[in-house]
C-alpha cells in the first residue's frame, strides 16, 4: 500500500468530479447492485498512465451531450478488496490497473484496458468513452 498523502491528490481528481469513491467489496457489491441505468468504473492507479491520460481522459470525457448516471472509483494498490470485487464484475477482462468500465443495467458494456490507455491521449480517451456513452447511456 502507498502512503494515504500520496494517493489523496490521485483519489481527489475523480472524487472532486463526482465520482463516489468505493473502500471495501461491501461498498462495490452495494453500489453495483443499487445503481441504477449507466454506471462507470474506474480502477484508479499510482501509474504513470493513470495520472498523465487515464484520470485527465475520464473527467474530459463527462459533462457532454451524454455521460454515465453514476460514477465509481475503486484504487488499485490501496483498497485490494474493493478492487478485486469490482474487477470481479469486468470479466472475462484480465485485472489492469488502471481500467475503465461502463455498464448499463448491470452489464458490462464497454471496456477500456490499461493498454488501450498506455500510449494514447487523454483526449483519445475521452473521445473512446464519449463513443460508449452515446451508444449507451
Amino acid at each position: 500500500m502507498y502512503p494515504e498523502e500520496l494517493v489523496r491528490p490521485m483519489r481527489s481528481e475523480l472524487t472532486s468530479n463526482g465520482f463516489t469513491e468505493l473502500k471495501s467489496a461491501d461498498d462495490v457489491t452495494s453500489a453495483m447492485d443499487n445503481a441504477k441505468g449507466t454506471t462507470l468504473v474506474v480502477v484508479n492507479s499510482v501509474c504513470g498512465c493513470a495520472a498523465g491520460t487515464a484520470r485527465p481522459g475520464v473527467v474530459h470525457s463527462l459533462g457532454g451531450e451524454k455521460s454515465p448516471d453514476n460514477l465509481f472509483t475503486v484504487f488499485a494498490g490501496q483498497e485490494k478488496e474493493a478492487t478485486d470485487t469490482a474487477r470481479s464484475q469486468m470479466a472475462p477482462y484480465p485485472p489492469s490497473s488502471p481500467s475503465i468500465a461502463l455498464f448499463k443495467d448491470g452489464e458490462l458494456v464497454h471496456m477500456v484496458e490499461r493498454h488501450h490507455i498506455e500510449g494514447r491521449s487523454a483526449e483519445m480517451i475521452a473521445q473512446n468513452l464519449q463513443a460508449a456513452y452515446q451508444n449507451f447511456c
